[in-house]
């Protein structure tokens, strides 16, 4: 009976053997695969990240006396990064709902049959294609002290303004920030206000809704994720100001255009690793509350459309 019974059981055994050497060749083909990923990953942003956190709880690179949060409290109490936290967390708060709000206004007003439809689209979409060398150009000519604005503001019989040197900076380099970004937001929202169930605005229509009662309940409710997310890139865009302030004032702008950047870049050409890895990880930590409370709101007011 118990070499029946191995006889039996025999030709269960092989076809297993054979799956297990199948999967097991499946595994390290996706590993090989994987593994440039991973270790780019490792070389270039775990080890850096972890470097950081090393750099910001010591005293120097080279002796590397431990200090705890010495470095952070330095850091905070500096008046440079206080400006700087001001007047980014400041330009944040506007550029970024506006460009949002605007962006879905356009949307919602390119999603209508409206005529020269497709010439806005390509208007708007138009800053993306041009570099920045030349976005700075253009502001510097419409801008300067002698520039286009001013001979408008003089013609109207109004005072010149130093734009980038006065408090009105602040207000250049939002509608910079705006003309950059709100083409590609608004293509996000077109796409977004295709794909809302057509079902649904049909009988809210049958209902005797208002177009308003029926983008705020209806579309807006569908728009969450992506009111999210391009509330999430704009945010990211608005750190990456930075760029176009530095070509148009340098290293050290007027106060109102102070930004973490440029602290942070100060801080590199004067090679106080410290300060700077301490400024990032705060950095990071703020981003990373912020953005987990986008993402709970929007959890919380797009969870009846999920699915």
């Amino acid at each position: 009976m118990g070499k029946r019974a191995d006889r039996r059981e025999a030709p269960k055994r092989a076809p297993r053997q054979r799956l297990s050497k199948s999967a097991r060749h499946v595994k390290w083909g996706s590993s090989l695969f994987i593994a440039p990923s991973f270790l780019g990953f490792l070389l270039f942003f775990l080890l850096p990240f972890l470097v950081v956190i090393v750099y910001s709880v010591v005293e120097n690179p080279f002796n590397m006396r431990f200090v705890g949060l010495e470095n952070f409290r330095q850091v905070i109490q500096n008046k440079a990064f206080q400006t700087a936290v001001s007047n980014t967390a400041r330009f944040s708060v506007i550029a970024v709902p506006l460009s949002v709000v605007l962006s879905l206004l356009l949307a919602v007003v390119l999603e209508a049959k409206i005529p020269f439809r497709t010439q806005f689209r390509t208007f708007f979409l138009s800053p993306m294609m041009v570099p920045v060398a030349s976005i700075v150009l253009i502001w510097q000519v419409l801008f300067h002290d002698n520039g286009a604005v001013n001979d408008v503001i003089l013609a109207l019989g109004g005072q010149k303004i130093d734009w980038m040197k006065s408090e009105h900076a602040i207000v250049v380099i939002v509608i910079l920030f705006l003309w950059k970004n709100l083409g590609y937001n608004m293509i996000l929202f077109m796409a977004a206000l295709a794909s809302v169930p057509r079902d649904i605005l049909e009988v809210a229509r049958l209902e005797s809704a208002t177009p308003l009662q029926i983008f705020f309940h209806i579309k807006i409710r569908y728009l969450s994720a992506t009111i999210l997310f391009v509330t999430i890139m704009s945010l990211i865009s608005s750190f990456k100001i930075f760029r176009e302030i530095y070509l148009l004032t340098s290293d050290y702008p007027f106060d109102t255009l102070y930004m973490l950047q440029h602290y942070m870049n100060n801080k590199f050409r004067n090679l106080d690793y410290q300060a700077l890895s301490a400024a990032a990880i705060l950095m990071s930590l703020v981003m990373i509350v912020i953005i987990g409370a986008m993402f709970f709101v929007e959890n919380y007011f797009g969870k009846d459309v999920e699915g």
